[in-house]
């Protein structure tokens, strides 16, 4: 929440709401974006878990919290401020770099026993570069390629 208000001073209300007609609401609109970059995160993305399971440990913790419906209604409806507060984070964690790499998962290429014979990635071109690796749940070494290595170029 903290992280939030930090990002979005100009962009919201003294009680994290964006400015609109009627009522105030008590759950506020930089609290759903703060549950909303917090549910994903942890990679949560059923709501009905999020609020059936997780967040029934957390309800005293939470005074204020309102139904998944509500909580539907409302995170589309602040979409536009999620966005805004999300590219300031990545501007500001970025550091002006030229590329800005957020996720990856590699993927097997070949097994040990081909994997030094490979040429992939050895000509200079560093996008198809592969490197050798671990897979826990399989439980075996292999030469893997990581699609997203080169990054996104910053505009």
């Amino acid at each position: 929440m903290e992280i939030c208000k930090q990002f979005s001073s100009d962009l919201v209300t003294d009680k994290g709401n964006i400015s609109r007609p009627g009522p105030v609401p008590r759950f506020s609109d930089l609290e759903v974006v703060a549950l909303s970059m917090a549910a994903e995160s942890e990679e949560i993305d059923s709501e009905n878990w999020l609020f059936e399971s997780k967040l029934k440990e957390c309800r005293q913790l939470i005074p204020n919290l309102i139904s998944r419906r509500q909580f539907n209604d409302r995170h589309r409806a602040t979409s536009g401020l999620y966005e805004q507060i999300r590219s300031r984070i990545a501007k500001h964690i970025d550091g002006n770099a030229d590329y800005f790499c957020i996720d990856f998962k590699p993927i097997e290429v070949c097994r040990l026993s081909r994997g030094r014979r490979c040429k992939m990635g050895k000509d200079g071109d560093f996008s198809t570069a592969s490197d050798f690796g671990y897979c826990a749940s399989q439980g075996c070494f292999s030469l893997d390629i990581c699609p997203f290595r080169k990054g996104q170029k910053k505009s």
